[in-house]
């Protein structure tokens, strides 16, 4: 294991703090890790357990969300040339890693206290545009069309509803995804299609899932209004219709949102 190391203060440490979300739920930091130990890319990816192409995708989007370059390449040597981590690098590295402490002892003092269901306490540290947050366990994942496409079951379905996400490998292997592992399955509202419930007969297909309007938004625009309505798992689920359906509080509709549409997190 790598001893801990020291980040350089020089550095404006401040803009990194968007990849360190990472840490908590994904393989991102590990690469990171596997470099700084001297190792190259393509031998990171392998420890980690990973493609090459999904390392490479590890450190593109790291080095996006701190805003500098976090590894160095060098062109050639065996196995698609060598690496070589920056002081940025080591910088997130060393504050992963008193995060790390910290959210360790934070667990060991609730766990002492005997406090349950401290998951969903930790989702609410999740930062999204998203509207639709729906907390899920992994059923079965599916190679389809050089995808992966994820069946998830939603928490505290009990009609058997599921939901429908497509993937890539890459991200797959980076989120360490397998049946049972829990998840959020997240939506923005924008993608969701609220759809009168008049042809209830023969309605069928990939999440598609039988709904009650709990409260249309006022405004909106000319065509379409927002509307939260409940789903058969006791979640909500915030989508738009057509602004002329006279939609109202109690209505019975249907939601729709393409498997291309969900995307998913791990918490930490």
């Amino acid at each position: 294991m790598m001893s801990r190391m020291t980040a350089d203060t020089s550095l404006p440490l401040s803009g990194l703090l968007p990849a360190l979300g990472h840490d908590l739920a994904d393989r991102r930091i590990a690469i990171l890790r596997h470099i700084a130990a001297g190792h190259s890319i393509s031998q990171a990816a392998r420890e980690a357990g990973i493609s090459y192409k999904a390392a490479w995708q590890a450190l593109d989007v790291l080095t996006n969300l701190a805003g500098r370059a976090l590894v160095e390449r060098s062109v050639g040597g065996a196995g698609g040339g060598g690496a070589r981590i920056t002081e940025a690098g080591l910088s997130l590295l060393a504050m992963a890693d008193a995060l790390d402490q910290a959210r360790e002892q934070v667990f060991r003092r609730f766990a002492a206290q005997g406090a349950g269901g401290l998951a969903p306490a930790f989702r609410l540290g999740l930062r999204t545009s998203m509207r639709n947050l729906w907390p899920c366990r992994i059923e079965s994942l599916h190679p389809q069309d050089g995808q992966i496409q994820v069946w998830l079951v939603p928490d505290g379905t009990l009609d058997g509803s599921r939901i429908a996400a497509r993937i890539t490998r890459e991200s797959v292997q980076l989120l360490a995804l397998a049946p049972g592992v829990p998840v959020l399955a997240l939506c923005k509202a924008t993608a969701v299609r609220v759809l009168p419930a008049a042809a209830d007969a023969g309605q069928s297909g990939v999440n598609l899932w039988p709904a009650r309007v709990q409260r249309v938004a006022r405004g909106g625009t000319a065509c379409a209004r927002e509307v939260v309505a409940q789903l058969p798992w006791g979640g909500s689920g915030v989508g738009h219709a057509p602004a002329g359906e006279g939609l109202r509080a109690g209505r019975k509709v249907w939601l729709q949102v393409a498997e291309s549409a969900v995307a998913l997190a791990v918490a930490g």
